[in-house]
């Protein structure tokens, strides 16, 4: 999936933060130009926050469809085989009938015995009448059992074949949601002057300021532990991809939403993580905002919509936002849910030398 439009317009909340040069301003729509820059940064975080949110929906909605997909493919050849076997026993089950019916006029095993000129012989004859019975009833048997599977397996083949034409729609109105909220932004965005970014771009730098200070009790931690070997290496590939385009589903190596970057940097590792940030924070091991350490992932807004690599001295690696390339920015950027570990049971190093990052700007506008 593709946030394209619009990119142009998307560009001017971000060229002052990421030192883009500025496009040519149009003529401002009047209610965004008539709003505080308080109200206007809000209103601003929440689109986009909207927006990365019906994104996530749609890369989750992916994943389940993939899974989906592959389930019914399961059912599928799981019916075939059942179908085949079933003929099977219907075939043996016909043998049978016809043999019974061509030897109905037989004596019964009792009067064989009685009249028998060689009674050894009957019974050997007994014996196999009474196994020939016995497959009889298994015949029966597996033809009851092969009709009630195949209806069972048929009926789930039509349920999951329902499931994903359900995630078929479900993800497009994700993708359609996305579009929509994306548009609004465009919308508010759309005839801002440079002076009006900038006023609104100052009101988040402080307001990030403030946030990283109450949340680390200064700008950086007093001190953090050196990340694991695996760390360190999706540091750096998350590094590697700095500048690169923000794509909603897309997890490189030309574009990344934030998700897909912090789930690229650990697969890089060697150690894959769930693909989507809800998944991240729901099933890896959590740890103290204090206790980070580089590699880590940082996990936003109280529905885990957004997610971040830790890379150490209070900054984080991400694919900010649609309209802004992969950058640095300060811990507390945006609202921080928690963070989890993929690695909780690896050793730090014991010698580390982080890169060298400058921050990209506040990563919320």
């Amino acid at each position: 999936m593709t946030f394209r439009s619009g990119a142009a317009v998307l560009a001017l909340a971000s060229a002052l933060v990421l030192g883009a040069p500025w496009p040519a301003p149009q003529p401002p729509p009047a209610r965004a130009e008539g709003e505080s820059v308080s109200a206007l940064l809000a209103r601003l975080q929440r689109l986009y926050r909207d927006a990365e949110a019906a994104g996530e929906t749609y890369t989750a909605a992916g994943e389940e469809l993939a899974a989906q997909s592959a389930e019914v493919r399961r059912l599928g050849g799981d019916l075939a085989r059942t179908r085949d076997a079933l003929a099977r026993a219907r075939d043996a089950a016909g043998r049978l009938a016809r043999a019974q019916y061509q030897g109905r006029g037989d004596l019964s095993p009792a009067l064989r015995l009685l009249f028998a000129g060689d009674p050894e012989h009957a019974l050997d004859q007994a014996l196999v009448l009474r196994r020939l019975a016995r497959e009889q009833a298994a015949t029966i048997a597996r033809l009851e059992g092969g009709e009630k599977r195949a209806d069972a397996v048929a009926t789930a083949a039509r349920r999951a074949l329902d499931r994903k034409q359900a995630l078929i729609a479900a993800r497009q109105r994700a993708r359609d949601g996305a579009l929509d909220r994306l548009r609004q932004v465009e919308e508010a965005l759309a005839g801002l002057s440079p002076e009006r970014l900038a006023e609104i771009a100052a009101l988040e730098r402080d307001r990030t300021g403030q946030a990283q200070r109450e949340l680390l009790g200064g700008d950086t931690p007093a001190e953090e532990d050196a990340p694991s070997a695996k760390g360190a290496e999706a540091v750096a590939y998350a590094v590697e991809q700095l500048g690169k385009p923000y794509e909603a589903g897309a997890s490189g190596p030309r574009a990344f939403d934030d998700s897909g970057l912090a789930a690229r940097a650990w697969a890089a590792a060697g150690l894959p993580v769930p693909r989507t940030s809800g998944e991240q924070w729901r099933t890896l091991p959590r740890v103290p905002l204090r206790s980070l350490r580089p590699g880590d992932l940082v996990v936003y807004y109280p529905e885990a919509t957004h997610v971040a690599l830790y890379a150490g001295g209070g900054r984080v690696v991400h694919a900010p936002r649609p309209g802004a390339a992969v950058a640095v920015s300060p811990l507390a950027a945006l609202p921080v849910l928690g963070a989890v570990r993929p690695d909780a049971d690896a050793p730090p190093l014991d010698g580390y030398t982080p890169p060298a990052l400058a921050d990209g700007g506040g990563g919320g506008v």
